[in-house]
């Protein structure tokens, strides 16, 4: 048996007698160690690296950017490769920090019941795409995703595009006012209008759809024009070649 004597210093006493001060000292604690860790991340220009190529997404992107967020995709596919061997075999070249830069909420995701979209634009056409969320099995007879028939079917609400673009602007997408006042032409043009040449200025590599046939801009268009960039803006060239990621 010991015969350390058992020393309680008085200025413990409150904390180990009251639970709730306890508690309290805890979140105190806990705060004051996150605010440290999180503050200088809000003041260090190097916390994303600069990537050549990446730009805000166009009106008609952000519109099918709302309409992923509104309903959950991320819930079932992340846009985050991680640098394993298994996933850049799978999806392509690892996930870089700046790719999320304009992402606002970021869509990295917790769990994949289906594929990671980080690198699906392009992929396939657009018609797949369409094909794909009337009717996910009509095209992936596995596929255990829900359809989205109605998105095709739904008109296209962007009156508001342009108050979305500022808000994006007041958390750093830098888009100019320029941008903003060509908003709803640039939307527009993306989908098959007139104007292409001056939305692909403002817009390096933006793809203009051809939807023209459509009496209306449908909410599915605009996640397609979304899902189609994904993964396109970076040449990834330049970076560690997948293949040699061990």
């Amino acid at each position: 048996m010991s015969n350390t004597p058992n020393i309680r210093l008085p200025s413990h006493k409150i904390f180990e007698t009251n639970s709730l001060v306890l508690l309290i000292g805890i979140v105190v604690a806990i705060a004051i160690g996150g605010i440290v860790e999180v503050v200088p991340l809000f003041y260090l220009k190097n916390t994303i690296e600069a990537v050549k190529g990446m730009r805000p997404y166009t009106p008609l992107e952000l519109a099918g950017f709302n309409i992923y967020v509104r309903e959950g995709c991320y819930l079932c596919h992340s846009q985050m490769i991680r640098p394993l061997r298994d996933e850049v075999e799978r999806y392509g070249h690892y996930s870089l920090a700046a790719e999320s830069m304009y992402d606002h909420p970021f869509q990295w995701g917790s769990k994949r019941n289906g594929p990671d979209l980080a690198r699906i634009g392009g992929k396939y056409s657009d018609d797949w795409h369409r094909a794909h969320l009337d009717n996910p099995r009509s095209v992936a007879p596995a596929s255990i995703m829900p359809g989205y028939p109605f998105l095709a079917e739904t008109p296209l609400d962007y009156k508001h595009i342009k108050e979305n673009m500022i808000a994006q602007s007041r958390v750093g997408v830098p888009y100019t006012k320029e941008d903003i006042a060509n908003a709803v032409d640039d939307l527009r043009a993306q989908a098959g209008a007139k104007g292409g040449d001056a939305l692909v200025k403002r817009y390096p590599k933006a793809i203009v759809r051809d939807l023209t046939a459509e009496p209306d801009i449908t909410e599915a268009d605009a996640l397609i024009a979304y899902l189609q960039q994904l993964g396109t803006h970076v040449d990834f060239k330049l970076y560690d070649d997948a293949a040699n990621i061990r």
